[in-house]
């Protein structure tokens, strides 16, 4: 077991700087919590702990002392947690609940004359959901409202309700934009009686999905020219036909801003009418779109683009793991499972249509591959993230972990997107068009220096290509990363990379995105689960109106697409681009947390099983060890490493034991056994038993 040195307890006298205040989030770990800052991250002073939640936006002053700076809460500026899943329990006349999250030091109080926990039927010992109504101070303690009855600490969703109630969201929809979805038709006939509409159903388009999707937003079409080059179409469903600006489906819309993908469910950003039905490209169905068409050169350089409203056909739907084995083995794959497989009619029904769908795909992958070659020359950054999916029974139980990885398919459907966002963008911004662009800043350079700096002392990079990095060349990084590639350092260099890389945000004016190295950059092919997309097809339509039927035609459809006034597009467009940018961050957070539930729920059932990992991080907590059969991440605590106390090395990215002085750090291979989990908060806690290679 870990073992505290002597002193380490005793506290150290502290002196606070006179400096205005830093802002930062707050992060909490069961012991301690941590405040991110532009100048590091900062321990949190202990007292803060009862009045801060993990993801807290707060402005903090510092303190000096022996054991160097501690960040002091002097305020919280943004609380990241409306409601909180805990157990209920009573205590004289009023109600308690005590947050199963256990970095959340304080329990909250229901008054009196508060009736929500009997309305829902709780009895002592329930868990429940519970809005917060006022949050713990140094004073007073927190106040909540129950919300519902969830159950017993064995309820089979009680990790998903808890992230859900970490990052406020809900499920089901709202009635009134239920309705009004249900009172939508389609009618592709007086769709066409736009002179801007086109009917594009003679075309071969299919789509490529996950297995499970239900709804397709996108799909392709693609055609080589007499030249060598390529005819490109991106075909994506025209969500903004139905919903118009400032209607009960828009404004809900607006408000979930991006659908959140949870490990067992969606909550959507649409009603299901519209994302699984009305906007859905399914086979053989007419479905109303907006289309761009790319021509394209020999070498996959863009020789031109035309954007217009469509009506199209989708011909056939295929699952990434079919178009994989179309292309890895052309029509042999559909005879693995006889005459009537899926497969084999799908490419029967595109043959009838008199299409070869293999050589349709092949000319789709040999674009992907020269366009991925554009991208890279002119600086293009591919991080490879890892993934993990927990699959579900019937019973809601994780049954297998998968990690999605890029394919050929996956590679094709992505570059053709990259495509057509790049091309609206352009559009957009070459006509002074403000609208929702997708813009990612250049790297910090302070951090991007930290990260070369780390990487060079660790002897992964040398000096040279270190001082590139430095530098800010993006060449430099890519060159780091391809070296890397298939070395157990990989994952580290890129963290470290990805770390000093800024996030991307939706902007009203476009600035550029620097990882794909791109001029102008949008996102405008998932209108069905992102709002910001919803808002490019708007401004995109105007545009186009604008350019080809003039202006009194534009201000004819202006106010069901964008509005006027101050209600109107223009003037909210800076605080919606905030908004969504918002809104995707705590979308990606709860889609992750939920996975990290069903891994610990998965790893439930095999507490004390081995495993082969790699450590794929350490920090102040312990290391961080990804498992090699599920690519699965847990946190080996200090006290897990071994029998003597390991000291953090921020320098030297390692964990050294201050006894045998051996070091643990990033990319070493290790044994690790299944010491415990919590699925009410998706921790995965191993133990380091050892490593086929001594750690020195």
């Amino acid at each position: 077991m870990g073992r505290k040195r002597s002193g380490r307890g005793r506290r150290s006298p502290v002196r606070r700087e006179r400096r205005p205040s830093l802002t930062g989030t707050v992060r909490l770990t069961e012991r301690h919590g941590f405040v991110e800052t532009a100048e590091g991250s900062l321990k949190l002073a202990g007292r803060a702990l009862r009045e801060v939640m993990d993801g807290d936006v707060v402005a903090v002053s510092v303190q000096r002392g022996e054991g160097g700076k501690r960040a002091t809460v002097e305020s919280v500026i943004e609380r990241a947690a409306a409601s909180i899943v805990g157990t209920y329990a009573e205590a004289g006349p009023l109600g308690a609940v005590h947050p199963l999250d256990t970095r959340i030091k304080a329990d909250f109080f229901i008054l009196p004359h508060d009736r929500s926990a009997r309305d829902a039927g709780v009895q002592v010992g329930d868990i429940v959901r519970a809005r917060i109504v006022s949050y713990p101070s140094r004073y007073e303690s927190g106040v909540v409202t129950v919300e519902r009855r969830i159950g017993g600490e064995d309820a089979a969703d009680l990790g998903i309700q808890c992230v859900m109630a970490r990052f406020d969201l809900e499920d089901g929809y709202p009635e009134e934009p239920e309705r009004a979805a249900s009172e939508l038709v389609q009618d592709i006939e007086g769709a066409l009686a736009d002179p801007l509409r086109r009917d594009v159903r003679n075309r071969f388009a299919f789509t490529i999905d996950p297995v499970d999707a239900r709804d397709f937003d996108d799909a392709i079409s693609i055609e080589r020219t007499p030249a060598g080059g390529f005819e490109l179409g991106v075909h994506i469903a025209d969500v903004s036909h139905y919903v118009a600006w400032g209607s009960s489906i828009d404004l809900e819309a607006r408000r979930r801003g991006t659908s959140v993908y949870l490990a067992d469910r969606v909550l959507p950003m649409l009603p299901e009418r519209l994302c699984n039905d009305l906007c859905s490209l399914r086979p053989d169905e007419d479905r109303l779109a907006m289309t761009v068409d790319i021509s394209l050169d020999a070498r996959g350089r863009v020789q031109g683009a035309r954007m217009y409203p469509s009506v199209i056909r989708s011909r056939v739907r295929l699952a990434y793991g079919e178009a994989d084995r179309l292309l890895e083995a052309g029509e042999a794959a559909a005879a693995e499972g006889g005459p009537n497989s899926a497969l084999a009619r799908k490419l029967a029904h595109a043959a009838a249509e008199g299409t070869d769908l293999v050589e349709v795909l092949r000319t789709a992958d040999d674009l992907a591959r020269l366009r991925r070659t554009v991208r890279e020359r002119r600086g293009a950054l591919d991080f490879d993230t890892v993934e993990v999916h927990a699959l579900l029974d019937e019973a809601g139980r994780p049954y297998e972990l998968t990690c999605r990885k890029r394919t050929a398919a996956t590679s094709l459907v992505e570059e053709a997107m990259l495509l057509a966002n790049e091309c609206v963008a352009a559009y957009l911004t070459r006509r002074g068009v403000a609208s929702a662009f997708r813009v990612h800043d250049a790297p910090d350079p302070d951090h991007l220096q930290g990260a070369a700096s780390a990487l060079v002392e660790l002897g992964v990079i040398d000096r040279t290509l270190g001082l590139a990095i430095s530098a800010g060349s993006q060449e430099a990084m890519r060159r780091a990363i391809d070296e890397a590639a298939g070395t157990s350092v990989f994952e580290l260099v890129n963290a470290l990379l990805l770390r000093a890389m800024q996030r991307a945000v939706y902007r009203p004016d476009n600035e550029g995105h620097y990882a794909l190295g791109a001029e102008a950059y949008c996102h405008f092919t998932s209108p069905i689960r992102r709002y910001p997309d919803l808002i490019v097809h708007r401004t995109l339509k105007l545009a186009l109106a604008r350019e080809r039927l003039g202006a009194r035609e534009v201000r004819e459809r202006a106010p069901r697409l964008a509005g006027a006034g101050r209600e109107g597009l223009d003037a909210v467009l800076p605080a919606l681009c905030r908004a969504c940018s918002e809104r995707e961050r705590i979308a990606d957070a709860a889609a992750h947390a939920s996975q990290k539930v069903e891994v610990a729920r998965y790893y439930g059932e095999r507490i004390g099983e081995q495993y082969h990992a790699v450590i794929s991080w350490v920090s102040e907590m312990g290391a961080f060890a990804r498992m090699d059969d599920t690519q699965a991440e847990g946190l080996i605590h200090l006290r897990d490493l071994g029998d003597e106390w390991f000291d953090f090395d921020g320098r030297q990215l390692a964990l050294v034991g201050s006894v045998s002085g051996r070091a643990v750090r990033p990319g070493n291979r290790v044994i690790v056994e299944v010491v415990s989990a919590n699925p009410a908060r998706g921790h995965l806690d191993l133990a380091l038993v050892t490593s086929p290679r001594a750690l020195h």
